[in-house]
């Protein structure tokens, strides 16, 4: 068989990472006397990398990070109770392995949605599904949803990725139906998914947010006990930015 033959049967096989390298690999092969065997490998090598490749892709643009920080740009000059052990142990998605949920905890601008945007980040990397939103955001689509009779189908769909992050949680409070759904959609989200959570309200003054008080103790309980909690204090970027523009001016 020829190689434009070869190429063809790629193309038609959708082997897009082979047909990429074959050129090169051939010439390669033919350089380095290679064996029959040793030019399949590296075919099926290349073939390996692009589909991951283009999977990570996939998963990093379904995700629907605003932002695709890193854990290892965090910035630890701003003075903050965050420890490269904690960034660390966030690293190893060990929570995630866990299907644990988290909370993290902190004033605006402390680096909350950066920490939770760089663990969706890494998550995706390491082939896991991710899911970015805005809790109010969250709350209008399930309004939509209610409101035009998908809301199962909303929930499944919500229920379904690894990672699912609520960012600024606690910005209004949530009323009777939307509590009811929301506590629904965290005990959907079990068997090894993790919902990140970012508020500034912590866990414990959660029942002023929740207009049902029965859906309120039920939902604290659910994190309670099982979510891993970072209560983040310190300075804010914007004070630093602001101490540095100062330090300009004087």
């Amino acid at each position: 068989m020829g190689s434009v033959q070869m190429k063809n049967m790629m193309e038609d096989l959708r082997l897009t990472g082979m047909l990429q390298s074959f050129e090169r690999l051939k010439a390669e092969a033919t350089r380095e006397s290679w064996t029959s065997e040793e030019l399949l490998d590296h075919l099926l090598q290349e073939e390996y990398e692009y589909r991951e490749e283009q999977a990570r892709g996939r998963r990093v643009k379904n995700s629907k990070l605003e932002k695709l920080p890193r854990l290892e740009d965090f910035d630890f000059t701003v003075k903050r109770n965050v420890t490269k052990t904690m960034i660390k142990e966030l690293f190893s998605l060990k929570w995630l392995e866990q299907g644990r949920a988290m909370l993290l905890v902190g004033k605006t601008g402390i680096g909350k949605s950066f920490i939770a945007e760089a663990l969706g980040h890494h998550a995706c990397l390491r082939k896991k599904s991710v899911l970015f939103t805005s809790t109010s955001d969250l709350l209008e689509n399930l309004q939509l949803a209610r409101s035009s009779g998908t809301y199962l189908k909303w929930r499944a769909r919500m229920a379904k990725p690894d990672v699912l992050i609520l960012d600024d949680f606690g910005l209004r409070k949530l009323l009777a139906q939307e509590a009811h759904d929301f506590l629904d959609l965290l005990k959907a989200r079990t068997g090894g998914r993790s919902t990140v959570f970012t508020t500034q309200v912590p866990l414990e003054n959660w029942p002023e947010l929740i207009e049902d008080p029965v859906i309120a103790d039920a939902v604290i309980d659910r994190l309670k006990h099982t979510s891993v909690k970072f209560d983040l204090d310190g300075d804010t970027y914007r004070e630093k930015e602001g101490a540095a523009l100062d330090k300009l001016t004087n």
